[in-house]
């Protein structure tokens, strides 16, 4: 299947391999500046087009961040509820044991 690359899944990602922009069909030969047809603009063209590509991947990567971080701080709640919890077992117990310490050496 030789089908041609498309913005979406380019052929390759190293711009120095992918094809150069073509100029639109209404534009008039000529007009360009002379430091846009090098092919340094070529290059930075494509560069940008390839930053763009990578957008929505950077946004993902920075939305799965946020969401790990939101997770690690529930988490870290959740222990912290736990941990008092337990805490306070634990003191309930302790005033048990020493009421009942008081009763046996009242009697």
């Amino acid at each position: 299947m030789n089908t041609a690359g498309t913005i979406d899944r380019p052929l390759t990602y190293d711009p120095q391999k992918q094809a150069p922009m073509k100029p639109s069909t209404h534009d008039i030969t000529g007009t360009t500046p002379e430091d846009f047809t090098t092919s340094g603009a070529k290059d930075s063209r494509q560069n940008r087009t390839r930053e763009m590509q990578l957008i929505p991947e950077a946004l993902a990567r920075a939305h799965m961040h946020d969401r790990l971080l939101e997770a690690e701080q529930e988490r870290r709640a959740l222990r912290l509820a736990t941990a008092r919890r337990m805490q306070r077992r634990a003191e309930r117990a302790s005033m048990r044991a020493r009421r009942a310490l008081a009763m046996a050496v009242m009697q």
